[in-house]
């Protein structure tokens, strides 16, 4: 494997990544701006109508009859957030040249395709095509009223909001129905051309060979935009709430969900990850072994660290009835941790869990655009190799302390309705 990164102008990079041993090509364009109630919608909405149509190709059908001409190639969209910052994505994929049949071009073909959607969008007189935008816009609504059928999901997202209220990072990546449903064609077209002047941007691409015309087309395109980008505040910890606070909603559910949110000061990732792991990630953590198979107080209960914002999350399905002592034993076993009760089989189940990861980066070419990328919002770029070696380097000290740095900051509750009686 090859990697290489440059700079094709002011908060620009670009990351070409050569593998022999793939027969298809990748790129990822992502767009990283500050995440905002106001403008999270709208942005989707900008980025997402780039990959329904263009200029050349003025409805849906026209361009998914060109994508399937060049051997089924592949153009999508992406929104999420990672710590106070929104990333939008733009995805293309397609049959490497040496595969080609009759010897076509395709990525040639996909070159200028994806120039004419991200330079040369289906707009006019400062709005972006209506039916094009309608199709999106729908597409993005009925995401977010699925999310409430996906009730876990739902309930992780509400604990966000309450960690994080006042910050950036309560908001989802893709931002409220409300905004999604009043925004027109002509607000998304505005933020289109904000986030092609203030966005950082960084471009993946990922093939079997190297080809420089996709650097030089984006050096050149975005070479005529005046830019000024503004700074992304991608890792900051979140503060801790002088109490904890509890927000609980009634829904029509048969099984609760509660989530427990924690707050911490430590910086050491690795070892936050490791205890994650070991604590409640796998089949073998604390939390599995003793909450829900011990002592059968709920369905399901995992945890998860999120560095970037130094918060830490337990979410759990559970009877109302079992709330309290499943919260009294997720405590109970964080309290394990902070002792020092972590076993060898411990650490290494933690540290085969993580190889395997590691493993499997380089796997399909949006394997390493997604570690790449991460590591452009970490701030270092190393291989998942050197990666695997810090957590390696791990002690049963360090995930001690990083089990007492974490500090109870908010609770969320997603409650059946009780019968009244």
């Amino acid at each position: 494997m090859i990697y290489k990164r440059s700079e094709l102008g002011d908060k620009i990079g670009f990351t070409s990544i050569i593998d022999k041993k793939f027969k298809t090509c990748s790129l990822g364009v992502y767009f990283l701006t500050e995440l905002s109630e106001k403008t999270a919608a709208v942005n989707n909405l900008a980025t997402g109508i780039l990959t329904v149509s263009s200029s050349g190709f003025r409805t849906y059908a026209a361009l998914c009859e060109k994508l399937s001409e060049l051997y089924g190639a592949g153009l999508g969209s992406s929104a999420r957030k990672k710590g106070d910052a929104q990333i939008l994505g733009l995805k293309a994929s397609w049959l490497d040249n040496r595969y080609a049949i009759d010897g076509e071009d395709i990525s040639g073909e996909m070159l200028s395709l994806i120039r004419d959607c991200l330079f040369s969008p289906n707009a006019k007189d400062g709005a972006f095509d209506e039916d094009s935008f309608a199709m999106v816009k729908k597409d993005l609504i009925d995401r977010i009223d699925g999310e409430l059928n996906q009730k876990r999901s739902y309930a992780l997202a509400q604990a966000a909001a309450v960690a994080y209220r006042g910050e950036p990072a309560e908001c989802t990546g893709y931002g409220s129905r409300e905004a999604a449903s009043s925004a027109t064609p002509a607000e998304a077209f505005r933020a289109y051309r904000e986030l092609l002047k203030t966005a950082q941007i960084e471009i993946f691409y990922v093939a079997p060979q190297e080809d420089d015309s996709f650097a030089e087309m984006f050096r050149s395109s975005f070479g005529s935009i005046d830019r000024a980008p503004k700074a992304v505040n991608i890792r900051n910890h979140s503060p801790l709430k002088a109490q904890v606070e509890t927000v609980s909603e009634e829904f029509d559910v048969n099984q609760c969900k509660a989530v427990f949110a924690f707050k911490t000061d430590s910086d050491d990732r690795y070892a936050l990850k490791m205890l994650s792991i070991i604590y409640g990630e796998l089949p073998f953590s604390k939390l599995f072994l003793n909450v829900r198979e011990k002592n059968s107080l709920c369905y399901y209960c995992t945890s998860r660290s999120i560095s970037v914002k130094g918060s830490f999350f337990v979410d759990i399905g559970v009877e109302r009835s079992n709330i309290k002592t499943a919260e009294d034993e997720i405590m109970a076993q964080l309290d394990e941790v902070r002792k020092g009760n972590i076993t060898d089989q411990e650490m290494q189940g933690a540290l085969m869990a993580l190889d395997n990861a590691v493993l499997q980066v380089g796997d399909t070419p949006t394997s390493y655009i997604g570690w790449y990328l991460d590591c452009f919002c970490d701030g270092e770029f190393i291989t998942p190799e050197e990666h695997f070696l810090r957590f390696k380097a791990v002690t049963k000290e360090r995930i001690v302390e990083a089990a007492k740095s974490l500090k109870p900051d908010s609770v969320y509750l997603m409650l059946n309705k009780e019968v009244q009686g």
